[in-house]
């Protein structure tokens, strides 16, 4: 963009933001500090991105968890079932079953443990820049509110 073009651009939006205060000086408005609503909007966009690449990155913490959680049960059937030879007593052989079972179910409750507090994990770090940068919006506007008002 040429450099004649920039500046109208700048005295247009300078005129128009000129406009906007008198208009809001002559209905008796508080005075607007645009510089830092402008700083404001721009620390809430870098909360959602900062929010945004924690969710990411624990999706994507999450998808490797599972992975991982596949492929160890799949090799530990695959071992299981090589070891597995239901030949001799029938009670060594329901002893060994039982044994198999119950060694899948407490893999099963500890992986799906695993998943909820990374799941956790990640939420409550993702909401947590939110949550901090709304606090911060908020004692911002008091700030401002008390300055306009002193």
């Amino acid at each position: 963009m040429a450099s004649k073009e920039k500046e109208t651009m700048t005295e247009d939006t300078q005129s128009w933001l000129d406009r906007l205060r008198k208009f809001g000086g002559d209905l008796g408005l508080p005075k607007i500090d645009v510089d830092q609503l402008i700083d404001a909007h721009r620390k809430n966009l870098d909360a959602l991105d900062r929010s945004a690449q924690v969710a990411a990155g624990g999706a994507k913490s999450l998808a490797g968890k599972q992975r991982e959680i596949l492929e160890s049960a799949l090799t530990e059937a695959a071992a299981m079932a090589r070891d597995f030879k239901p030949t001799g007593d029938p009670q060594q052989i329901v002893a060994k079953q039982t044994e198999f079972a119950k060694k899948a179910f407490e893999s099963a409750v500890q992986n799906t443990r695993d998943v909820a507090e990374l799941a956790t994990k990640t939420t409550t770090d993702a909401t947590a820049i939110i949550r901090d940068r709304l606090r911060d919006s908020l004692s911002d506007l008091r700030a401002g509110l008390r300055r306009s008002d002193g």
